[in-house]
């Protein structure tokens, strides 16, 4: 054998082997065809790989959580989920690909981490909402398929996950009427925009973030049923998952365009609280025609809530514009000062 030849050989063995430990032991764990190092638990509606060492006795809890999934999504699981459950953080931290108490893997199956076992039995947590929380993704998961469940909507999943399992108001997450103060505050992040590169030049003024935009993704699905009927919700979700185009799927079904449904959201968000000012719709208009710009100018004029926010916001853009060569143009700082005051 050659040297290159020889350099080949060993490159690609080390390759492979990098490979199969991360299959059996590190990141990919959860995508192996081969689970060691865990006993498995086959019920009627899940499948639950315990790791060895590790005692739980909650098994039948966790899977009475399914039929509850399915009723509200009226989806049935395809195949049972599988969920794993660590024996120590090491463990967990070491073949989970997420740093969450729990995390929904794109290919349907769940990860349970033990520091949120801990948090359950110390009643920090409800093990039932958080569960069915991960098995709502799973579920959709499931019926997307990999590459269609990386795109689905990441504020619908979430949205769908926290209405449906009650989860507003419970552990970390603000409550229905909390969300619609603190969007009434200046608060809002654009569901197109989450998850995006986007997202965090959005300023919010929250205890915390994630619960705080889950809350309120959570506040727009709630706002559709209500609105539109559950019936046609589930249409529009269901569709998502053949059809990865969501404004075209979301104007087929609801007859108006997506922008102007968040318009509308916001609309009912003000008469719902009675807060004066809160997000004047001229404010929404421009911020739609700054679309095209980086994001700051965007996100700031979208937030602007009230004289003194907008005064302090508009500053904001017009230093932005100047920094990015952009210009106040349309709905210029002058300008919002004026319609503001």
């Amino acid at each position: 054998m050659n040297k290159k030849g020889f350099i080949l050989g060993v490159t690609g063995l080390a390759a492979v082997s990098l490979v199969t430990y991360n299959f059996l032991f590190g990141k990919l764990f959860p995508y192996s065809p081969l689970i060691i190092g865990f006993s498995r638990h086959t019920l009627e509606h899940t499948v639950v790989y315990v790791q060895h060492g590790t005692h739980y006795s909650g098994l039948k809890e966790i899977d009475a959580l399914i039929p509850k999934v399915e009723a509200f999504h009226e989806l049935a699981f395809r195949k049972k989920p599988r969920l794993f459950i660590f024996e120590d953080d090491a463990s967990y931290r070491q073949r989970s690909i997420s740093k969450a108490r729990f995390c929904a893997l794109y290919n349907g199956d769940v990860v349970l981490s033990p520091w949120a076992l801990r948090e359950v039995e110390k009643g920090e947590i409800s093990l039932e909402i958080y569960l069915r929380h991960e098995l709502s993704h799973s579920l959709l998961h499931q019926h997307a398929g990999l590459l269609r469940a990386y795109r689905y909507p990441a504020w619908l999943l979430e949205g769908i996950a926290v209405y449906s399992t009650g989860q507003m108001g419970t552990s970390w997450y603000p409550s229905k009427q909390e969300t619609y103060e603190k969007i009434c505050n200046g608060n809002f992040m654009p569901p197109e925009v989450f998850k995006t590169r986007k997202e965090y030049r959005i300023p919010l003024d929250v205890k915390y973030r994630a619960t705080f935009m889950y809350s309120e993704f959570a506040c727009i699905v709630e706002y559709l049923i209500e609105t539109y009927g559950k019936d046609k919700f589930l249409s529009y979700m269901k569709e998502l998952l053949r059809n990865g185009d969501h404004d075209r799927v979301f104007r087929n079904i609801y007859g108006i365009d997506f922008s102007q449904c968040v318009q509308n959201f916001i609309k009912s968000v003000n008469q719902n609280t009675g807060i004066v000012g809160c997000f004047p719709e001229f404010l929404i208009g421009c911020a739609r025609q700054f679309d095209q710009c980086d994001g700051w100018t965007f996100a700031e004029i979208y937030l602007g809530v009230g004289a003194d926010i907008i005064r302090r916001k508009s500053l904001f853009a017009q230093q932005s514009g100047q920094e990015h060569g952009e210009t106040a143009g349309l709905c210029g700082a002058d300008q919002l000062l004026r319609i503001g005051a």
